[in-house]
């Protein structure tokens, strides 16, 4: 194989290398960034994507952000791309703080408590009927739908507003520099 390494990893190597990359979070960070940056499109429309991927990720359906997400980048013209690329911004480290966050902004506008039991896994239960088994799950979930709307929103306009400027003084940064390097050099005048 032309890639492959001379001593594989061991199986912790590359579990540590999933939860902290070789080369730093600053690092992956940046290289995000330029290939967010440089996708194709308008400034409106990645950051439009970015944002929905990033919004969608306070909702409580997992499995179904990246799907939900494209389907809202549809919606106000994003970058379908841009949109998968923002949805990690929900993962295991940021999903119990999300879900804090909206499930307490969905009990208060519903006015009672977050508290709520949760049903006891039953395989005999979600065979017989699905249906009845998942509607269980309602007094969990429904608060942190509610939560997720006012929440979705507000991220979603901050990300899109931050995103937008950001791209857009990029991009200018890198057709100044182009101009720069496509001018040609001026040779000086040969003085007699």
């Amino acid at each position: 194989m032309l890639f492959r390494r001379r001593h594989k990893l061991t199986l912790l190597a590359n579990l540590r290398g999933w939860v902290w990359p070789k080369s730093g979070w600053r690092r992956a960070g940046i290289y995000v960034w330029h290939r967010l940056a440089r996708l194709p499109g308008t400034p409106h429309s990645i950051a439009a994507g970015f944002a929905c991927g990033v919004a969608i990720s306070f909702t409580p359906f997992l499995g179904l952000h990246i799907l939900l997400g494209c389907a809202l980048a549809y919606m106000v013209r994003g970058n379908i791309l841009a949109t998968v690329i923002g949805t990690v911004a929900g993962n295991p480290w940021t999903f119990p703080l999300f879900y804090a966050l909206t499930g307490t902004i969905g009990a208060a506008i519903l006015g009672n408590d977050m508290v709520a039991e949760i049903p006891v896994w039953d395989w005999d239960a979600i065979f017989m009927s699905p249906a009845d088994y998942l509607l269980k799950f309602l007094p969990v979930v429904f608060p942190l739908i509610v939560g997720a709307v006012p929440v979705a929103t507000a991220v979603w306009f901050l990300v899109y507003l931050v995103f937008k400027g950001l791209i857009t003084k990029y991009r200018a940064g890198r057709r100044a520099r182009a101009a720069v390097a496509a001018q040609p050099e001026e040779k000086p005048d040969d003085q007699h």
